[in-house]
């Protein structure tokens, strides 16, 4: 059994600890204090025991990852049990230090829970670990789109409601007649239809004073301008229902931006700060081929603390689809040819301070098929009067993770809503642009193909172009910066990294 598990200081003090057995603070402290005594120098074993327990460790520059287990434990899980902790330190620590480790306790308090349960060796590798400690669900993320879904529609009744009893109102007044009394418990309120309907008046008609109050009744000459206030009233009441659903309610056209907005986690800016940001533009025929795929991509540096201006950047790339590479024109392009830095081709200078400053971008332009990263097929079928349409997506490239996709399909104007069959996800139909929004939370390599099938009156080619939007956290290009050091002696320099994937134009025409 695996009575814990511990970093600590070459003097034996204990860093982090996680106890997977009922254990006293006192008890672990002194087991590691004890520790180092007991090892022998020139020995090559990394264990060592003592008449109640035995100790597996492993160096870890100025500390030890150490194992306290039971004499009679398995010797070979507990080493491979060890490699596992060890590898999990530097995921979540930057550097292998007393502060570093602290900072990070309780991730790798986490993390160490994943790995081991109840003194037991769980089955799982590094990837899931991550996976397990990030918490990241696919269902919650489809509950949410599915209750935002409910709101709108609420959102929208009640819209409907106030315009109901706005022009109610209206009409009496041109009638001469006194206003009808909706969300009293009066007799013309009982009168005017079903209890339902009165309790919904009364909710909308108690927030309608909250948006713009009534003002005082008007004499005589003022009546016309009053039914022009009145209708300026509900334009208002609207707008306030519009600015609460603008995060959910994002026009097509505007969606990357404003996706990028919301989707973006504050992020914890170093005083080194980088910037990596992609944009497609893909254009693909409606029976296969792609016609053009372009994609620019750019690192942005941004530097906050003047004594880290004179630094190099280490850029690994992994692309293997043919880039191409442009360094800035004060970029060192030797020693980016050769050792993949990013340094100024003088030394001696510095990069410009709280400005971004563009040092490295590339270009991919295509006609390969197998370059796309998600390829749509719509198939739209004729069946009489109407058109049977089966649209599916498919995510080619699997190591990226698309948030907020919505793909839009035109349909023919004046035939009314679309019938849905079967669908992956959630849909919007926008009767005013005619269009209909498929919209995904999250594509990735688990939720990588879905479709969707729905009639409509109109002809194939009324479904054309279809057109794709989302936004990514990692990027196409496997170009990312690994570590950033000072000119000056070499050493590591902390940094923080932002990397942000969008479309400029994704058509299949």
């Amino acid at each position: 059994v695996l009575l814990a598990a511990a970093v600590c200081t070459k003097a034996g003090k204990a860093i982090v600890s996680r106890q997977f057995v009922e254990m006293t603070r006192t008890r672990i402290e002194g087991l590691l204090a004890a520790f180092p005594k007991l090892m022998n120098t020139g020995k090559q074993h990394t264990f060592v025991e003592t008449e109640s327990v035995r100790y597996v460790y492993q160096p870890m520059e100025k500390l030890y990852m150490v194992l306290i287990t039971t004499k009679n434990s398995n010797i070979l899980e507990d080493l491979e049990t060890l490699r596992l902790f060890s590898r999990v330190i530097p995921e979540y620590c930057r550097a292998l230090e007393e502060n570093e480790i602290s900072e990070h306790c309780f991730d790798l308090i986490f993390a160490f829970d994943e790995i081991v349960a109840l003194g037991y060796r769980e089955n799982v590798n590094l990837a899931q670990i991550r996976t397990f400690t990030e918490m990241d669900s696919h269902e919650e993320k489809v509950f949410r789109a599915v209750r935002e879904t409910q709101e709108r529609e609420a959102k929208a009744e009640m819209r409907r409601k106030a315009k109901e009893l706005q022009q109610a109102r209206r009409d009496a007044e041109r009638q001469g007649k006194k206003a009808p009394g909706f969300g009293g418990f009066g007799s013309s309120a009982v009168s005017g239809g079903t209890t339902a309907a009165m309790i919904t008046e009364t909710i909308v008609e108690t927030e309608k004073p909250k948006v713009a109050p009534a003002p005082a009744r008007p004499s005589g000459p003022s009546k016309a301008l009053k039914l022009g206030a009145k209708g300026k009233e509900v334009d208002n009441f609207v707008d306030k229902l519009k600015s609460e659903g603008e995060n959910i309610m994002t026009a097509v056209g505007k969606r990357s931006t404003e996706a990028a907005k919301v989707l973006a986690p504050p992020v914890n800016m170093e005083s080194v700060h980088m910037k990596i940001e992609e944009k497609i533009s893909l254009t693909c025929g409606r029976d296969g081929g792609l016609q053009n795929m372009e994609l620019h991509g750019m690192i942005m540096l941004h530097i906050s603390d003047e004594k880290f201006a004179r630094i190099r950047l280490h850029v690994e790339n992994e692309d293997k689809r043919g880039v191409q590479l442009q360094t800035h024109p004060n970029v060192d392009k030797k020693l980016f040819t050769a050792e993949s830095q990013i340094g100024l081709k003088n030394p001696e200078k510095s990069f410009p301070i709280n400005s971004d400053v563009g040092v490295l971008k590339w270009r991919l332009q295509t006609t390969e098929e197998s370059f796309i990263p998600l390829t749509i097929n719509c198939w739209p079928s004729e069946s009489g009067n109407s058109c049977d349409v089966n649209i599916e997506y498919e995510l080619q490239e699997e190591s990226l993770e698309l948030n907020d996709v919505v793909i839009t399909i035109p349909l023919p104007s004046g035939v009314g809503a679309p019938v849905i069959g079967e669908i992956d996800g959630e849909y919007r139909h926008d009767s005013r642009r005619n269009l209909l929004e498929w919209c995904l939370p999250v594509i990735d390599a688990k939720n990588k193909s879905g479709s969707l099938e729905f009639s409509i009156a109109g002809q194939p080619n009324d479904f054309f172009p279809v057109q794709v939007s989302f936004i990514s956290k990692k990027n196409y290009c496997n170009i990312q910066v690994t570590k950033v050091t000072q000119v000056d002696g070499n050493s590591p320099v902390r940094f923080s990294t932002e990397t942000t994937f969008l479309v400029d134009k994704y058509e299949i025409l």
